[in-house]
């Protein structure tokens, strides 16, 4: 990968709506090179998704998330691939990570209720003939999502700081 491009991928991770002509600016190229960098990273799927960090602490929801530990047995020829694939296609799971360590698979799900989420493992996640154990921990608290420190404010209330 080209330094420009990674140039580029850095100042987005920090801010994934800067305009492109404060890009341009702070990489020395023009504006239409700018564009031209983050599409061609688009179309080469280095860019997957641009997304907000949302506080849900602020919001009046009931969401709760998980993250579950997961040991598999890898199958012939796909290895974790097609197990991680099937477990991807629930809507409940926001991340799924391949793990070295104790335990194959990190997924991270989100539910409305302690349980949904249990109900989930046990009646989908667990049911696969590869998955060999489970084990979940519900998310309490967030301190830092994605960089981003979630502090509170002057009424003691939790927000997201850059």
């Amino acid at each position: 990968m080209e330094t420009l491009q990674k140039d580029v991928l850095a100042i987005l991770e920090a801010d994934s709506r800067i305009p492109a002509a404060r890009l341009a600016a702070m990489l020395g190229i023009s504006e239409e090179q700018a564009k031209a960098e983050v599409r061609k990273l688009e179309e080469q799927g280095v860019i997957v998704k641009y997304t907000a960090i949302v506080n849900s602490d602020d919001l009046d929801e009931n969401k709760v998330e998980a993250l579950i530990e997961v040991k598999v047995t890898p199958q012939r020829g796909a290895g974790f691939d097609a197990i991680a694939g099937e477990i991807a296609a629930h809507a409940e799971v926001k991340n799924l990570y391949l793990m070295s360590g104790g335990y194959d698979l990190a997924v991270i799900v989100e539910g409305n209720s302690l349980k949904s989420v249990s109900r989930f493992v046990s009646e989908r996640i667990s049911t696969y003939d590869t998955v060999l154990s489970t084990a979940t921990h519900f998310i309490l608290k967030k301190y830092k999502v994605e960089g981003a420190l979630m502090k509170k404010n002057e009424e003691g209330r939790l927000s997201v700081q850059p």
